[in-house]
């Protein structure tokens, strides 16, 4: 630690150039009065580093809690510092263009508010969504009814769509852990996430894109501004770009380069991202646009100026996640496992010297290991991990092995005393799940989760761990933020409806039963059949014409309204309505409050 470069205030000074004005007080609430963001509660980490988090965290949290208004050029602002995500906002001839409006509504209109507070009504003339992730298009309602051109990477619908809405009740639940938000804002609770202080809590919306950017060297005019896309696909999003504004001499690097090591694999879940590729997109930035920019800027942290200093911090961001990709094969094709990999890896001294490459939401740890699944899977190759008993029978056997609950607590203690809490950990996660009602396994747990939540350099390790410890010793916190919002759900194609139906179909009760419905949506002019057979519910889109059980003339909208629970009147059918009933009978309900840390 006292190697680092404490005394570069570098970022300090890149995080308050441009300052114009502050939102006063920082707190956003809903209609109904809910506060949705407080960016005042985090005015604690204005004090010194407490012993109670780690300085580097603290560093970083200090930097993503200035709030306010910023110009990043001529015409060029950015709101910061009002949800975990940055709003830009580019002028143009008759009115300004919004990139990325943050997560909720409530958030993107008082961002909005600030800057016309200050630049003037100007109204919005067109939106761009740098990428497929919540944060970068849910407050979208609040600067534009939709009545404006939109611009988003190809594949955004899908991408955007699918991963909020096939497991998004999982990962919504986990992302409770992520950002912590129900951790209490203070030294010894909630400090940040690293990319940003945390979510917004407020409406999240969407609006379909009218212009995909299909390619690479794309250039579109709006509103008089001219821009030039890059395609990054399958970097820190399946659907993202970048982009050049030539005439202000702009790069906007969506959040392929921000002012830390990214998540390769994030720890509420997602699809693994592709290092190799996101490495190599980072180098076709710098060739395609570093001449041209004197400003490059994404859609969290601060910018980076001048021309000499974009490429460095661009190169150094790029080879980070080459050294990551390429030395994690290099031991996989030694015999080494993931777990292994993450132990040794240690990174280049060049990249540890500067700040932007620390694991503040991604981590070296986890990094490694979602790389080596990435390639060769869950699986390390040795068999005794190839069958292993569940976490709670599992727990039984080691806490029997361990002389029983006081013994393996004793063990624990032992562990806590050498100061290797990691093991004493998971001696304690085998007693509380071996027994939930061991008071003491849980109480020492939470100590244990404690201690290291505040030991890490990683905001997102720090919220998992400081909330675990919030579920030992109190209730259940359930996610405050929807991301099934009405908007995704209308979202939605008909066979990604009929998929949200498939995955929530209790198989082993619908083992014996086989029917076919046929939809037709008049509105759309499509015809759907779903299947079901041995417990699977398939779809197929335009099918050859056979009986079926029971045949469905309705819009999408009733279709949503038909799934909703909402009755079918209106509906037109022909056949046994009884199938309809049955399949609703054979549909699990999500569980959005399940237990993470404890059985």
């Amino acid at each position: 630690m006292a190697d680092l470069p404490f005394h570069d205030r570098s970022d300090f000074d890149n995080a308050e150039r441009g300052f114009v004005a502050k939102l006063s007080p920082a707190v956003v609430s809903a209609a109904d009065g809910r506060v949705v963001w407080d960016g005042d509660s985090f005015g604690f980490l204005e004090g010194e580093c407490p012993d109670t988090a780690h300085p580097s965290l603290w560093r970083q949290g200090q930097l993503c809690a200035k709030q306010g208004l910023y110009e990043v050029t001529d015409g060029i602002y950015q709101v910061r510092g009002l949800d975990l995500s940055n709003m830009t906002l580019v002028e143009g001839d008759t009115g300004v263009i919004v990139i990325d409006p943050l997560i909720s509504t409530e958030c993107a209109a008082a961002a909005l508010r600030l800057y016309r507070d200050h630049r003037g009504e100007r109204p919005v003339t067109a939106v761009i969504y740098t990428h497929c992730h919540g944060d970068h298009f849910g407050g979208v309602r609040g600067v534009t009814d939709g009545s404006v051109p939109i611009l988003a990477p190809a594949g955004f619908m899908e991408h955007a769509v699918s991963e909020n809405v096939y497991a998004g009740i999982a990962m919504t639940r986990r992302s409770v852990y992520m950002y912590g938000p129900a951790l209490p804002r203070s030294a010894q609770g909630q400090i940040g996430a690293g990319l940003g202080l945390t979510t917004s809590t407020g409406t999240m919306s969407l609006l379909p894109p009218s212009k995909d950017i299909t390619h690479t060297g794309q250039q579109e005019t709006i509103d008089g501004v001219r821009m030039i896309f890059q395609l990054t696909p399958g970097t820190e999003a399946p659907a993202e770009m970048n982009f050049l504004f030539p005439d202000r001499r702009a790069l906007c690097m969506a959040e392929n380069a921000t002012h830390n090591q990214h998540n390769i694999l994030t720890l509420r879940g997602a699809q693994v991202r592709d290092t190799r590729i996101w490495a190599r997109y980072l180098t076709e930035t710098i060739t395609l646009f570093a001449g041209q920019a004197d400003v490059a800027f994404a859609s969290h942290h601060w910018p980076t100026w001048g021309r000499e200093s974009i490429v460095t911090f661009l190169s150094e961001q790029r080879d980070m996640y080459a050294y990551l990709h390429d030395q994690t094969l290099r031991l996989m094709n030694q015999g080494l496992t993931g777990g292994e990999i993450a132990e040794q890896m240690r990174m280049p001294p060049a990249l540890e010297q500067v700040w932007h490459t620390h694991g503040y939401y991604g981590s070296v740890s986890h990094n490694v290991k979602a790389i080596y699944q990435r390639y060769l899977g869950w699986f390390d190759g040795n068999p005794a991990h190839l069958w292993e008993h569940p976490p709670l029978e599992q727990a039984r056997r080691y806490v029997e092995c361990m002389g029983g609950s006081h013994g393996a607590i004793a063990f624990a203690r032992r562990f806590i005393s050498d100061g290797d809490l990691r093991f004493a950990a998971t001696i304690l996660n085998h007693v509380v799940f071996a027994d939930e009602r061991d008071g003491e396994a849980r109480r020492l747990l939470a100590e244990v989760y404690t201690r290291l939540g505040h030991g890490c350099e990683n905001g997102t390790w720090r919220n998992f761990y400081l909330m675990a410890a919030l579920e030992l010793t109190g209730d259940v916190v359930p996610a405050d933020l929807d991301a099934t919002s009405p908007d995704m759900i209308g979202a939605l194609t008909v066979e990604q409806i009929f998929d949200t139906l498939a995955i929530r179909l209790n198989g082993p009760e619908a083992w014996n039963d086989r029917f076919a419905i046929d939809w037709q949506l008049t509105d759309l002019g499509e015809r759907h059949r779903t299947t079901l057979s041995n417990g699977a519910l398939i779809q197929q889109a335009d099918p050859p014409e056979q009986p079926v059980d029971l045949t469905l003339r309705l819009t999408k909208a009733q279709l949503l309204a038909l799934l909703a629970g909402r009755g079918s009147d209106g509906i037109e059918h022909e056949g046994d309505m009884g199938v309809l009933r049955r399949l609703s009978e054979l549909l699990d309900s999500p569980t959005p409050d399940f237990a993470i840390s404890t059985p």
